[in-house]
């Protein structure tokens, strides 16, 4: 059986009525019941028209007076020639119109800085860099001729200046005979008449003070116990001494001992006021430091030893150290010499240089005894030398 006739099992009825007009459309509409179903459509969504797209430009600001009422209306920039490039060095006024800066617009919400400002801006006139008005160059000495001609004037005017204050110094030392030689002269003469113009006690004074001038640093204080006459220089000294002094000669010795303050030590000071004159003071003194005569024991100074005195028993096997100066400004050799009070003997002098050495060990070294020649032989020079410098000075 074919497919129609399983869809129409039963034929269609004959009708013999015709159709009325527009019925057979209607029917040919009509969905049968076993014809397959359309789909159903939809009604479609109307929507409105998309308005075409159009650029607008937004509209102008407000003028500032409008915003600012009381800002004053802005300036039209002057047409004038405009720079593209800072100016290294200012225009001079007049040369040339200066660049005027055109206003900020009115948009700006804050005005354009300043270009004098900047860091290219150039310097004022009259900033450093610039020569100041006192620097200006003098008319006549630019060039460099008139400017050598300049310093050597001054030149010269400075050496005449010079000459004639070193020719009035001269001349007022040659008047009034203050000349470095004189000065030396009259010292030198001076200090060898001290033996008969100046008082004992200022030569040999009664007690001396010794700040320092012990073993280790410490004080020392002496006493004058004896004070010899002034006699020639006859058993003054040991023979070769005296032979080395000889070249000087002797016009009077003076010479006082004195103890310490336990009265343990004595010791011997002597000045030899010479008959030489200055050159033969340097050859004797260069002799001693060249030979060493200074240094040797069997050049020695004799003691004074004054009876009733604790020096009583102070001869010259009681030596035990001693020192001898020669002066060159000066006629005058000092010398001192010391030992026990008790009078004990020593074997073995040893020179004062080498008692007061840091680490010597032998017996007046130890005792102090270099100490006690030198310390005070040290400041009876000095006071000499204090009563010399008066004596040189004239009254004004």
């Amino acid at each position: 059986m074919s497919t129609e006739a399983r869809r129409a099992p039963f034929p269609p009825r004959p009708t013999d009525d015709p159709a009325p007009a527009g019925t057979e459309a209607q029917a040919e509409d009509e969905p049968s019941l076993f014809a397959p179903r359309r789909p159903l459509e939809r009604p479609r969504e109307t929507r409105p028209p998309v308005p075409e797209a159009r650029i607008t430009t937004p509209p102008p600001p407000p003028p500032a007076s409008a915003r600012f009422p009381d800002a004053p209306p802005p300036r039209t920039p002057a047409a004038t020639p405009t720079e593209t490039t800072t100016r290294l060095r200012p225009v001079p006024a007049g040369a040339e119109p200066a660049a005027q800066v055109p206003p900020p617009p009115a948009w700006s919400p804050a005005p354009a800085p300043d270009p004098a400002l900047s860091w290219n801006a150039p310097w004022p006139v009259g900033a450093f860099g610039q020569p100041e008005p006192y620097e200006e160059p003098v008319r006549g000495l630019g060039s460099p001729l008139a400017r050598l001609r300049s310093r050597t004037g001054v030149a010269a005017v400075c050496v005449v200046l010079g000459l004639g204050l070193i020719g009035g110094a001269l001349a007022g030392s040659w008047l009034t005979g203050e000349d470095g030689d004189r000065t030396a002269d009259s010292g030198f003469a001076a200090a060898g008449s001290l033996w008969h113009n100046v008082p004992v006690d200022q030569l040999f004074p009664p007690t001396v003070q010794g700040t320092g001038a012990g073993p280790g640093g410490a004080d020392r204080s002496w006493t004058r116990i004896a004070v010899a006459p002034d006699t020639g220089c006859a058993g003054a000294f040991d023979p070769l001494l005296a032979r080395a002094l000889a070249p000087v000669g002797c016009a009077r010795l003076l010479r006082a001992t004195y103890t310490d303050a336990t009265r343990t030590h004595v010791t011997t000071v002597g000045l030899l006021f010479t008959k030489a004159d200055p050159a033969a003071m340097a050859g004797l003194a260069a002799r001693f430091r060249n030979e060493r005569l200074d240094r040797r024991t069997d050049l020695l100074p004799l003691p004074y030893a004054a009876k009733g005195t604790p020096a009583a028993g102070f001869g010259a096997k009681q030596r035990a150290s001693w020192t001898v100066s020669v002066l060159t400004d000066a006629p005058i050799v000092a010398f001192a010499v010391s030992g026990w009070a008790d009078g004990r003997a020593v074997i073995a002098p040893e020179p004062a240089a080498d008692g007061v050495r840091s680490g010597a060990t032998s017996a007046p070294a130890q005792a102090g005894l270099g100490n006690e020649a030198q310390g005070l032989a040290d400041r009876i020079q000095r006071k000499l030398r204090q009563t010399v410098s008066p004596a040189t000075e004239k009254p004004s």
